[in-house]
């Protein structure tokens, strides 16, 4: 068997760029709502309070994918990351291994490729002003992939710091507030989901809101009574209709299957996305294993290119 190559989180972002991202990502999209990738919904081991451990499986395009990540919101207090784990990569023909690369760093241009394309194809096409909220890991990279399409952000963070060097990495404005950057046109939400940042009668006619954080049980950027307002669009319906922002609302009876679409149905033009100017547009995402495969696909691609260390079998 050959050495398999290995991808730091830093040798990750040399391999793919945020836009090179967003294409693989939105691709994804489209294979998967076509049946041609597959997934099964995350499964979760849970240490909660504390934080839980998913497993994500794809298939897809030559190439099995296998994810094991961790959330922990609690980490950073203790100079520890919030997210980490593998992402392994095989030949979908023979099970061979091909490279094992850093989760997080996956997981970080992903994230910022879906809630990015989202607020591409569901916000209004005059929308003059966006926002991202949250500075952490995966917030910074949707900031610098806004930035790398020609658009400049107000960020937040309840974090002074960390948003002030944010906004200062990919050439941002710092907002005045979190209600200003709340109130922008098109909003990305990056949040642990710790806190509703949109409570009832809060969300302006014709807004977009990519809801990226609340990824788990329990989490939640957005009012239940918010979601009974708009659009809804979801990444993946089984997903996030048991551990995403819509589970709350399914719970309780304000959500229902026929009311929410899949993002990768409207790219795929089999949906509709936005119908008017004044249409509140929300989408939930939990993160999709087949994002991951694109991301990891992407990168295995320019494997030869890099000085990468290779692991013995």
């Amino acid at each position: 068997m050959q050495p398999v190559p290995v991808f730091s989180a830093a040798s990750v972002r040399r391999a793919v760029t945020p836009l090179e991202a967003y294409d693989a990502v939105r691709d994804a999209f489209v294979r998967h709502a076509t049946g041609e990738w597959t997934m099964q919904p995350k499964l979760y081991v849970t240490n909660y309070p504390a934080g839980d451990f998913r497993a994500m499986p794809a298939l897809g395009g030559g190439h099995a994918l296998l994810k094991w990540v961790t959330s922990f919101p609690g980490n950073p207090a203790r100079g520890l990351p919030t997210v980490t784990g593998l992402v392994l990569l095989s030949d979908a023909e023979t099970g061979t291994l091909e490279a094992v690369l850093d989760a997080a760093a996956v997981t970080a241009l992903r994230t910022a490729a879906a809630g990015v394309l989202a607020a591409d194809v569901l916000g209004r096409p005059d929308a003059a002003s966006h926002a991202v909220v949250g500075c952490g890991v995966n917030g910074a990279e949707t900031a610098c992939l806004l930035a790398a399409r020609g658009v400049t952000p107000l960020v937040w963070d309840v974090d002074e710091a960390r948003r002030r060097a944010v906004a200062e990495q990919v050439g941002a404005r710092v907002a005045g507030s979190a209600d200003e950057a709340l109130a922008c046109d098109v909003v990305i939400t990056v949040t642990p989901g710790r806190s509703v940042l949109y409570p009832p009668g809060s969300l302006r006619p014709g807004q977009h809101v990519s809801l990226m954080g609340a990824d788990g049980p329990g989490k939640a950027e957005v009012a239940v009574e918010e979601l009974a307002r708009g659009l809804l669009f979801c990444d993946d319906w089984e997903q996030a209709s048991h551990g995403g922002e819509l589970a709350a609302a399914v719970a309780a009876g304000v959500v229902t299957r026929a009311g929410v679409t899949e993002l990768g149905q409207v790219l795929a033009g089999r949906a509709e996305g936005r119908r008017g100017d004044g249409d509140v547009t929300l989408f939930d995402s939990t993160g999709l294993a087949i994002q991951d495969l694109a991301v990891a696909i992407a990168a295995y691609a320019k494997a030869e290119q890099l000085d990468l260390p290779r692991l013995e079998l």
